[in-house]
């Protein structure tokens, strides 16, 4: 067997780069986000995402960031710390023409949060299943949150995370074994 890695590819669903397809290494276990749920999530996202800034944490194929900047963010912060999946993010942000408003940063998510200061009015995580990284992560989230934010979540169906203290799931909905939602952390006084 020759040492080639295997690559996927997915089609952006919506925007600028509506129909474009980009390649992602499929040998790590990277399942990208299904076009359907996608779609529901960016419907739920339509009113906030122009503009935006986001964070695509643990990226795997980078689908919900370039998915976000083909329908107007402003900015997306990749962090993925597989070599391979980084190569494949930083190769589909040149084909795209993302220029600046893609970041892509070889890094342990959680790591790289703690030391984050930017603040997201959009972030993606979906840590890979199994990890035990959600809770973690989402306890280090907070100061990294614009005043309105959405969080998305994604978890093996019938397994809901179990969201720390301040934090309210607003919407959620399945897809064949995936269960998915928005979340917010709210901050006092400010309306979500």
């Amino acid at each position: 067997m020759s040492g080639r890695r295997r690559l996927g590819t997915l089609r952006i669903i919506g925007g600028e780069w509506r129909s474009r397809l980009i390649a992602f290494d499929a040998d790590v276990g990277v399942r990208p986000t299904p076009d359907r749920v996608r779609q529901t999530l960016f419907d739920w996202l339509a009113p906030l995402i122009d503009g935006a800034s986001c964070l695509d944490l643990f990226a795997g194929s980078g689908a919900l960031g370039f998915e976000a900047l083909s329908r107007g963010a402003a900015h997306v912060s990749f962090v993925e710390q597989g070599a391979a999946q980084v190569a494949a993010i930083r190769a589909a942000a040149g084909a795209l023409g993302a220029g600046s408003r893609a970041e892509i940063v070889q890094a342990d998510g959680l790591g790289w949060l703690r030391a984050a200061s930017r603040r997201y009015d959009v972030v993606f995580l979906d840590p890979p299943y199994g990890s035990g990284l959600l809770a973690p992560v989402l306890a280090a989230l907070p100061p990294v949150l614009a005043p309105v934010h959405r969080i998305y979540l994604e978890w093996s169906k019938g397994q809901p995370p179990p969201l720390p203290a301040g934090y309210a799931l607003l919407k959620e909905k399945a897809a064949g074994q995936v269960s998915y939602g928005l979340a917010t952390y709210p901050v006092l006084g400010v309306r979500t």
